[in-house]
C-alpha cells in the first residue's frame, strides 16, 4: 500500500483529509498524488442553469480551481517536509496529477491504478465532501478508500477494528487493509449476534490473522436489532480504535438508501477513519 490517491477539493474537511492522508504515508512510507476534483456535470447542468450560475463551465473557472487546488495540496506537504517525487528517492513523496479538474467518476477510473484513495466522510451539506466521490472510488477503483471525520486522528492503525460481517465485501477489505494490520499493535474482530450473512466466525478469521503474525482478539456483543452502523461505532469509540475496516454495500445501495444499513450509517456519521471496500 504504497501508492495513495488524494483528490482534493476546497471543503469544510480538506484540512482532516490530507492530515489523514500524511498520516497514512508516514506509516507505509508511501507516494501521496493529489488530483483537482469537480462534481459530474451532467446532474448539475439543468440546476444551475435554472438559477443563472453556469461558471463550472467557464474553462478559466476551472482552471482556476484547479491552480487552488494544486497549491493548497502542494503548499501542505512543503508545509510537512514532504519531498515531491523523484526517481532516486522512493520513499515518503508527493506528486500532483496535472490538467483540468477531474470529475468524480474520473476519481473511480484513476483511482484504479492506486493501493487506496483518501476521501473526507461525505454529506449533502453544502462545503462538504460529496457521496458521489466516495461511491465512484468505492464501486469503480477496485481499491479500498480510506474515509476520514471531521476530526483527524493523531495515529492511525495502532488499534484496529474489523467489524466482521462474513461477508465477500469485508473479506476483501480485510485483505487489502493487510499493509495497515501488519503494523498495528492491536486488532480486534467484533461481529454481532444475530448479524451479517452466512461465512466464517469471528474465530475463523481470527485463526488466519494469527498465522499471519498479527496481534488478534475477538469479541461478540448483543445483537444490534437493526442498528448495526450505530453499534460498529460506538464498539470503536469504547475500545479508543484508531482505525475501522469494514466491507461496504453487503446490501444493496437502493436497499440502505429505502431502510437503511450499517455503511450508509457509518458514511455519514463515522468520528474515526474507515477502511472501506466493495
Amino acid at each position: 500500500m504504497r501508492s495513495i490517491l488524494v483528490p482534493v477539493e476546497e471543503h469544510r474537511l480538506i484540512q482532516p483529509v490530507l492530515e489523514t492522508a500524511l498520516l497514512l504515508g508516514r506509516a507505509l512510507n508511501g507516494y501521496l498524488e493529489g488530483m483537482a476534483i469537480t462534481p459530474n456535470l451532467p446532474p448539475y447542468i439543468a440546476s444551475d442553469l435554472a438559477v443563472g450560475d453556469i461558471s463550472f463551465l467557464d474553462p478559466e473557472v476551472r482552471r482556476q480551481r484547479a491552480d487552488a487546488s494544486r497549491r493548497l495540496f502542494e503548499t501542505f506537504m512543503t508545509a510537512q517536509r514532504v519531498p515531491r517525487l523523484n526517481a532516486e528517492a522512493m520513499g515518503l513523496s508527493f506528486g500532483w496529477r496535472g490538467g483540468d479538474l477531474a470529475e468524480d467518476d474520473f476519481v473511480g477510473h484513476y483511482g484504479r491504478a492506486f493501493d487506496i484513495t483518501v476521501l473526507g466522510r461525505p454529506s449533502d451539506q453544502a462545503n462538504e465532501p460529496r457521496p458521489p466521490t466516495v461511491e465512484a472510488a468505492l464501486f469503480e477503483s477496485g481499491r479500498p478508500i480510506l474515509l476520514v471525520p471531521p476530526t483527524p486522528p493523531a495515529t492511525l492503525g495502532t488499534t484496529v477494528m474489523i467489524a466482521w460481517n462474513r461477508s465477500t465485501e469485508t473479506a476483501r477489505a480485510v485483505a487489502l487493509a493487510m499493509p495497515l494490520l501488519a503494523e498495528a499493535q492491536r486488532i480486534v474482530v467484533i461481529d454481532f449476534e444475530d448479524w451479517g450473512v452466512s461465512g466464517p466466525s469471528t474465530q475463523d478469521l481470527s485463526r488466519t490473522l494469527t498465522y499471519n503474525g498479527l496481534p488478534v482478539e475477538t469479541r461478540t456483543v448483543p445483537n444490534p436489532h437493526g442498528h448495526a452502523g450505530e453499534a460498529i461505532l460506538s464498539a470503536a469509540a469504547s475500545l479508543g480504535c484508531d482505525l475501522l475496516v469494514k466491507g461496504a454495500y453487503t446490501q444493496s445501495r437502493l436497499r440502505q438508501f429505502i431502510f437503511g444499513g450499517a455503511t450508509s450509517h457509518i458514511l455519514s456519521n463515522t468520528t474515526v477513519p474507515v477502511l472501506m471496500a466493495h
